[in-house]
This record gives structure tokens, C-alpha cells and sequence, in this order.
């Protein structure tokens, strides 16, 4: 009886690690560090902060996007009234935050199976143009919330990992308006793909 009951518990214990291994985002970045922008943003009288879209046919959790483009907003909303009441020198950039992969588990999902649900992930990119179309930079962003973490606190983490990743986005864009310098992505080597995309 005992042997059979070691036995059931190291079967469940297996099936379970297997489960969790199969938890993890594969949702990537292509580096920890973003390079510097071609120039300071100072330079541009004018900066446009676009809404954050998916990128081209990818399909994902629209509420996760909406949350992201919010705190985006919020982070950015009064350096850019204060950046574009300068006088106009022609100049002008257009930042265009582009969500490449989303996976976003919250809700009844979180709720209902924890650490089973999955981690999440983001990879966010903001295309920064000049006024003639020209790209200025185009940095990328990587956050995620473990399935552990995310699990246990009953989807906390999930939506944090959207605040982290627009805070990252918007911390670029402060950090390099008066002096080109690049910035963290948020990932660690962990998180970044042996064989990025070109």
C-alpha cells in the first residue's frame, strides 16, 4: 500500500514538473541592450507618440494592448507637452509602439488554473521615424511574469509585466531626449533567442 501511494505521488510530482516546463513563455528578445538612437530626441521640435498597435497580422489579447498604450500614455503624455511647447525648427518624430508578441493570461484563466495557466510574456518595439520617414531608432522591450509568481498571486504579475514593459518603453525615450545613449530591453540572457531574426 505504502509503495503504491510513492509511487502515485512520484507520478503526480512528474506530471506536474512536465506541466510547469511547458509553462514558460517562448516569447523572446533579440538582445538585453538597445542600441543608441542616430540622434538625441531633443533635436526634434515636434514628438507624436502614435497608440500602440499589434504588428501586422499578428493577433493577440486586445485588453492586454489597451493596458499597455494606457500606461504608455501615462508615462509619456507630460514630457511631450512640455517637449513640443518649444519653438518648431521643422523637425519633427513619430513614435509608432508596435506589440510583436503578446501572451497575456489573466482573468478566469489565472484564476481557475494558477501556475497552470502558463507564464506570460511581451515583446513591444517602438519604430521612432523622422518626419520623412526616416528611422531614427527602433528599440524593443521584453517583460514576462513566471507561471509561479503569476499564478500565486492570482494574476498580479500578469498585469504588472504591462506596466514594466511601457515603463521600459517610455524610460527610453526620456533617457535619450538629450543624450543618444540606447537603454536596457528588460531582458535577461535567459530570455534572449540564441538565433535572433534579422
Amino acid at each position: 500500500m505504502k509503495k503504491s501511494i510513492n509511487t502515485a505521488l512520484l507520478c503526480a510530482a512528474i506530471l506536474t514538473l512536465a506541466a510547469l516546463q511547458g509553462c514558460a513563455t517562448r516569447i523572446k528578445a533579440s538582445s538585453t541592450d538597445n542600441p543608441a538612437p542616430a540622434a538625441e530626441f531633443k533635436q526634434y521640435a515636434r514628438i507624436e507618440l502614435r497608440p500602440v498597435v499589434f504588428k501586422d497580422g499578428y493577433r493577440g489579447d486586445v485588453s492586454g494592448l489597451a493596458k499597455i498604450n494606457e500606461n504608455l500614455q501615462k508615462d509619456l503624455t507630460p514630457r511631450l507637452a512640455e517637449w513640443n511647447a518649444r519653438p518648431a525648427n521643422g523637425r519633427a518624430l513619430v513614435i509608432e509602439p508596435v506589440v510583436e508578441q503578446l501572451s497575456f493570461k489573466h482573468g478566469a484563466k489565472r484564476v481557475l488554473l494558477g501556475p497552470l495557466a502558463g507564464s506570460s510574456g511581451v515583446l513591444m518595439r517602438l519604430n521612432i521615424r523622422d518626419g520623412q520617414g526616416q528611422v531614427v531608432a527602433s528599440p524593443e522591450f521584453f517583460q514576462r511574469a513566471a507561471a509561479m509568481g503569476a499564478g500565486f498571486t492570482m494574476g498580479v504579475h500578469d498585469n504588472m509585466m504591462l506596466t514594466r514593459v511601457a515603463n521600459l518603453a517610455s524610460g527610453y525615450v526620456i533617457a535619450n531626449y538629450e543624450t543618444a545613449k540606447g537603454g536596457p530591453t528588460g531582458a535577461e540572457d535567459a530570455n534572449v533567442a540564441l538565433n535572433p531574426k534579422p
